[in-house]
């Protein structure tokens, strides 16, 4: 076996063996992940000690979360942050060293890499207080994408207030994207008028509430450390798709745009009953004996991004919709 493979081989079972010796799990941040000493494959995951939080109420007693509109973009898989102290890392290894079946073995090892000096000393015990070590963080939401495997280093020490050389290392743009998997959108079920139905040929206005669809935002941070991101998602536009052929959407192609008031489509009027809506759709045939059409309404969000660094961006648009059924009447006339 190549000496490559075998240290890699060795890594793998010392970071299995370091995550089963982590029995007691830490109390969960609010809406954090993970499980402190928990696995995910054959990584050490530590609990994610990002906590987060969200202003006000989402508008809406039903949310979802966005579904983003680069198919080559996801929030974050995994990264390191900080997670143990000299002395839980301490305690980690003299409780790896009771296990039954080569506990002590690795214990042995792992006794080489943070006690003898190669590369720390006494599980730098006397930097207590001066700084931690940091561990890969599994995101929950993540835990099956191949990409969760990336952090499988053993946790390694980072001094207060630096910030390690690791790509994977928390960050505000990581923070940001955690965000983005937190943001909560209101549910988009439409208002539609005339009536409880609608009518062949006959325009029907559909509109959301603008009280309702206004900016969400979601801020993550790292207790004690000052780091912090908040994420915010702004309503654009309001497509909908009739759910038949057999329609024809206002305006063409059925983007609703957001108008200067936050508002999206406009109310239905009587005196209005044979104009084209802003935002509406005209169905041509009737349900009798089909049941009814699954409309669907989706809402567009742009995404951006700030943080206590003063670092921001634009984080990739996102979709959120519901589907509702639609009833539509034929109004017979008689010639006489």
């Amino acid at each position: 076996m190549p000496a490559l493979t075998r240290r890699r081989t060795a890594t793998v079972l010392i970071l299995s063996v370091f995550a089963a010796a982590q029995a007691a799990p830490a109390a969960q941040a609010d809406r954090g992940g993970g499980t402190k000493g928990g696995k995910s494959g054959q990584n050490i995951t530590a609990e994610t000690k990002i906590q987060v939080s969200t202003p006000g109420s989402p508008g809406s007693a039903k949310t979802g979360t966005l579904s983003s509109e680069d198919s080559n973009w996801t929030p974050p898989a995994c990264w390191y942050e900080p997670a143990f102290s000299p002395k839980e890392i301490e305690s980690t290894v003299k409780a790896i060293d009771g296990l039954p079946l080569f506990g002590d073995t690795f214990a042995s090892i792992l006794n080489g890499y943070y006690k003898d000096g190669t590369p720390y000393k006494d599980y730098n015990l006397d930097k207590q207080g001066q700084g931690m070590f940091w561990a890969s963080v599994v995101n929950p939401k993540r835990k099956d994408d191949p990409a969760a495997t990336a952090c499988d280093k053993l946790p390694f020490w980072v001094p207060n207030g630096q910030t390690p050389a690791e790509p994977l290392a928390v960050s505000p743009q990581v923070l940001a994207e955690y965000a983005y998997d937190e943001l909560r959108l209101p549910d988009t079920t439409i208002t539609m008028k005339p009536g409880d139905k609608s009518t062949v040929n006959l325009p029907t206005w559909t509109w959301l509430d603008k009280s309702t669809f206004r900016p969400v935002s979601v801020t993550a941070s790292i207790p004690n450390s000052g780091l912090s991101a908040t994420t915010t998602a702004t309503p654009v536009s309001l497509k909908i798709d009739p759910g038949t052929p057999d329609a024809q959407v206002h305006p063409a192609g059925g983007v609703c745009p957001i108008a200067g008031d936050g508002s999206i489509g406009a109310p239905f009027s009587p005196d209005k009953a044979n104009q084209a809506p802003p935002c509406g759709v005209t169905y041509l045939r009737s349900t009798t004996g089909t049941g009814p059409h699954k409309l669907r309404a989706t809402v567009t969000w742009k995404v951006e991004w700030s943080s206590s660094t003063g670092q921001g961006g634009q984080l990739p648009s996102g979709t959120f919709g519901t589907t509702q059924d639609v009833t539509v009447q034929e109004i017979q006339a008689i010639n006489r």
